[in-house]
Formats: C-alpha cells, sequence, structure tokens
C-alpha cells in the first residue's frame, strides 16, 4: 500500500503539470487582457506616466513575454522598423486635399448668408498641415488607430530583444520622425525589471541589485528627444549617450546557441508562471496586488468548512438511505423515497438558497437564521464555544444547499451497488447459515455495495468547491468560490489559475482517497 500511494503521488506531478498548462492556455487564449485598464488608447493625448504605468504592470505580471515558447531574439530589423514606422507615420499631419479644401470653402461662403445657430459641440479633427512640406501623410496612407495601438503593444513586449534594431534606427534611418521614435522608444526597451518584485522582504543583495537598477533605468528614462528635435540633437543623443550604453551593455543583446535554447523555453509567461509554481509562488492578484497564495490560505477555512459538513451529511444521509432503498425495493415507501429525492436533484441550488432565505433568514414567515455572513460580525470578543455556535447558526442554510442535491445521486449509488451485492452467492450462504438479515445486510453486504460511493467522493471534493460558487455569493460567505466568482469578472488571471489549480490538486488528493478506501472496505482490493 506504500509504495502504491508514493506511486500515485508521484504520478500527480506530471498530471498536474499538464493540466496546469491547459487551465492556463485556456485563461491566457480567452478574450479580455487583465492589463486593459491601464492600457493607452493610441493617441496622442496619453500620457507618458500613463504608459509607463501600463508596461510596468504588464512586466510585473509577466504579461509581456510569449505565452509557451520565445522566438524574439530571430527579430529582423524590418520588423521593428515597420513598427516604428507606423508610430511615426500616426503621429504625421494630414495633408491638405485639395478637393476638401474648395468643398470647405463653399461651406464657409453658404454658412455666411445662413442664421445663425447655437453651436454644436465640436468633434476632434485630425491635424491637417497648413502645406504640403514633405512632412505630411496622406489620410488614406495613415495608419488606423487599432494598427498604432498594436505598434505600442509590440515594440515595449519586444523589450531587449528590439534595442540593437531601434539603436540602428535612430542612428542610420533617413526620416528624421523616425529616428526619434526609435530613440525616444530605446529608454524603455533599454530598461531592465526590477528582481523579485513581489518579495516584501528581499535580501540586502536584492535591495541592492534593484537599487542599481532603479538608477539606471532612471538615467535611461531621461534619454529622450523632443518629438521636434532637429538631427543635431538626434546625433548628439546617439553618439553621446546610446552608442557608449549599448558597447558596455552589448552582451544582453548578443545571444549564442544555448542563450536561444534557454529563451525559446523558459523566457515565457508559462515557464516563468511554474518557476514560481515550485516555490508555491502563485503571484500576485491584478486586482489588489495581494499575492493569491496568502488570500487563498486566508479564504479556505470558509469552503472547508462548508464542503466538510456538506460532504459528512450527504454521505451519513444517503448510504444508510440507499441501504433502506435497497432493502424495501420497489415497495411504494422506495417508490415514494426515489420521487422525491430526484425532486430534490432537480431543483437548482441557487433557487432554494433564495427560497431558504426569505422563508427561514428575513422573517416571511420566519427569522430563524442569518441571512448571510459566515459569523457574527460582532464575534471577535466572544468566547469559543459562542464563536462556534455563531459559525453552526450560519451555515445551516449553506450547507443544507450544498447537501440536497447530492443525496439522490449517492443514495441511487448505493442502493444499486448493494443490489448487485445481495444477489451475490456468497449473500446468499450466509443466510443459509442461519445469519440474520440485519447481520446479512450491515456485516456482508454494505462494505461491498459502497465502492460504487466511494468512486464519487474524489470527483465530490472540487464539484462542492465549484458548486459553492453560487452558494458562497447568495449567502455573502467569503470562501474560495466567491473569490473565483469576482476574479472572472476583474480578469484577475493569477487569482484564477490559483484556484483553479487548487481545484486540480483537491481532484488528485480525492482520487486518492477514493483508491485507498476500497482496500479499506474491501479486504480482497490490494494494491501490493
Amino acid at each position: 500500500m506504500t509504495l502504491y500511494i508514493l506511486k500515485r503521488i508521484l504520478l500527480m506531478i506530471p498530471t498536474f503539470a499538464v493540466i496546469s498548462m491547459i487551465i492556463f492556455l485556456v485563461l491566457n487564449l480567452a478574450p479580455g487582457d487583465p492589463a486593459a485598464r491601464a492600457a493607452a488608447d493610441g493617441t496622442e493625448t496619453v500620457s507618458q506616466d500613463a504608459q509607463e504605468s501600463y508596461r510596468i504592470f504588464k512586466e510585473q505580471f509577466n504579461l509581456d513575454k510569449p505565452i509557451l515558447v520565445n522566438t524574439r531574439y530571430n527579430l529582423r530589423l524590418d520588423q521593428v522598423e515597420e513598427e516604428v514606422r507606423v508610430i511615426a507615420d500616426f503621429r504625421r499631419p494630414i495633408c491638405p486635399d485639395p478637393e476638401l479644401l474648395a468643398a470647405q470653402e463653399e461651406e464657409d461662403e453658404l454658412a455666411a448668408f445662413a442664421p445663425e445657430t447655437p453651436p454644436a459641440e465640436e468633434e476632434p479633427e485630425l491635424e491637417i498641415a497648413d502645406e504640403d512640406d514633405g512632412n505630411c501623410i496622406d489620410v488614406a496612407d495613415r495608419p488606423r488607430s487599432p494598427r498604432m495601438m498594436q505598434a505600442q503593444e509590440d515594440l515595449p513586449n519586444w523589450g531587449d530583444y528590439a534595442v540593437a534594431h531601434l539603436l540602428t534606427i535612430a542612428r542610420d534611418h533617413e526620416r528624421l520622425d523616425m529616428r526619434i521614435t526609435a530613440a525616444n522608444q530605446l529608454s524603455t526597451n533599454a530598461r531592465r525589471p526590477l528582481v523579485r518584485r513581489s518579495d516584501p522582504d528581499p535580501p540586502p543583495e536584492i535591495r541592492d541589485l534593484n537599487r542599481d537598477i532603479s538608477r539606471e533605468n532612471n538615467t535611461l528614462r531621461g534619454w529622450r528627444v523632443p518629438l521636434a528635435a532637429e538631427p543635431e540633437v538626434v546625433d548628439a543623443m546617439v553618439e553621446e549617450n546610446w552608442e557608449p550604453w549599448f558597447e558596455e551593455n552589448r552582451h544582453r543583446f548578443e545571444y549564442s546557441s544555448g542563450d536561444k535554447v534557454r529563451i525559446f523555453f523558459t523566457d515565457t509567461r508559462f515557464a516563468r508562471y511554474w518557476a514560481n509554481l515550485l516555490t508555491l509562488d502563485l503571484g500576485l492578484s491584478t486586482v489588489d496586488r495581494r499575492p493569491v497564495r496568502t488570500t487563498l490560505l486566508q479564504k479556505l477555512p470558509y469552503t472547508i468548512t462548508l464542503s466538510f459538513f456538506a460532504i459528512l451529511i450527504a454521505y451519513l444521509i444517503s448510504v444508510p438511505l440507499g441501504i433502506w432503498s435497497a432493502y424495501n425495493q420497489n415497495t411504494k415507501r422506495d417508490q415514494f423515497v426515489t420521487v422525491l429525492l430526484f425532486v430534490l436533484y432537480s431543483l437548482p441550488s441557487f433557487f432554494t438558497a433564495v427560497l431558504l432565505i426569505e422563508f427561514f433568514a428575513v422573517g416571511r414567515p420566519f427569522s430563524w437564521f442569518p441571512a448571510g455572513g459566515f459569523i457574527d460580525p460582532n464575534a471577535d470578543g466572544w468566547p469559543l464555544l459562542n464563536q462556534l455556535g455563531s459559525i453552526a447558526w450560519h451555515i445551516v442554510l449553506p450547507v443544507l444547499c450544498l447537501t440536497y442535491g447530492s443525496l439522490a445521486a449517492l443514495s441511487r449509488y448505493a442502493r444499486t451497488g448493494l443490489l448487485d451485492v445481495i444477489r451475490a452467492d456468497y449473500i446468499r450462504t450466509a443466510r443459509a447459515k442461519g445469519l440474520s438479515e440485519p447481520m446479512v445486510i450491515m456485516k456482508h453486504a454494505v462494505r461491498n455495495g459502497m465502492i460504487p460511493i466511494l468512486t464519487l467522493l474524489g470527483t465530490l471534493l472540487p464539484a462542492l468547491v465549484s458548486g459553492s460558487i453560487v452558494i458562497e455569493f447568495i449567502f455573502n460567505i467569503p470562501g474560495i468560490g466567491l473569490y473565483l466568482f469576482d476574479s472572472i469578472f476583474m480578469y484577475d488571471y493569477n487569482a484564477i489559475m490559483g484556484c483553479l489549480l487548487l481545484s486540480t490538486a483537491m481532484t488528485l488528493v480525492g482520487l486518492l482517497i477514493s483508491d485507498i478506501s476500497y482496500a479499506i472496505v474491501d479486504p480482497r482490493i490490494t494494491f501490493d
């Protein structure tokens, strides 16, 4: 048995890794962006501080990395140049259109003879060049806002991999506006991320390293040039600042074959996430910036309490009920109980929860139980027994809602398993020996008939966690279910991953408990 348990635990590791990868891919490929609230809208009106906050947000949560594999070391100059051109073209003024100018003059002449009307709300207009000075762009050639937003997203995401190409553009390109755009983008891409940013108490060497990185990043942030700078200003910035800095840090931007293999597999969102998982670090919440593991540990007792009593009560009721139903097979009493259980099974938990609150919590007609919460808000100074009593009184209705749905399934499985057993030869032999019917049922039949419902134990644990989402929401119980519900609406990917991985771990543990329980109830089953 010990060897079997050890093998199963070892098998859980690759199983958990595959499931975590599937969950990770589904979340990261799903529509929506957890950083959307901080995103720039792709226009010149977005402040530099807003764009910087958005970049830091993505960097902190590895949202600037590829999902599974990274081939950005193969980034080409023409790819970077195209993105820089999109940003530069978007900033250029629109060339005047003779037809539009003539139509505007005619409209102005007609307006001079028209009666005065209240001024309408002005709409934002594109910047129109006074004359065709060679620095304007036709409106048909101007990049659209979504394309501009994509370029503003891609260039910072490429990070170090685009630095060498940006420097080449800033130094050698024939268009001054593209040189300026590339030089300013360098001040973003060349910055280094802080090490162990989420660690609240880093060791002194990490603290000193981050201090040096911050000092260097602040210097790079100041190496920007105005959009209307002269060529001499750009030349001076590149020659005096960027080229010496690049030569000093060239090793960061040259990749050997080994570096490329390492980058391909490890410089990704999934690799960074799993590196954290190895230390049981579930990352930071994108909403409140708190560690997800800490939040889950705080909310786990609420959900475990509900799930434990729901499973305990369900088995304590369903097993005897299944035995009684099998013993009274095809009688009117058995048929009545079967119909009643399936009626309960068909009632949605949220519907039942609302009815229970209405009838037994808000005073129509009774107010026996609290309408929500896990414990009385004023229970902090109460004795322990009083606090436990308050918890028990608060969870009566939620546990009832989590329990009644599983009664039908568990009792039917217990009934079916027992019916198969009581027809076996060894049961007839026990009866032939003169054993009483209760002794035959309880001692010889029940243990072997329990195997089907023990199989359900492996899936019942995570099912109660997912099923408690609605119940915890209705009764305002701050457990994992309510946390997962809120995280889905807030696009809090790390929190969702943490909740789903916890459910995965509970499933694997539940299946192991089911296998072990087989050997306990049936001595014929052995795993040696």
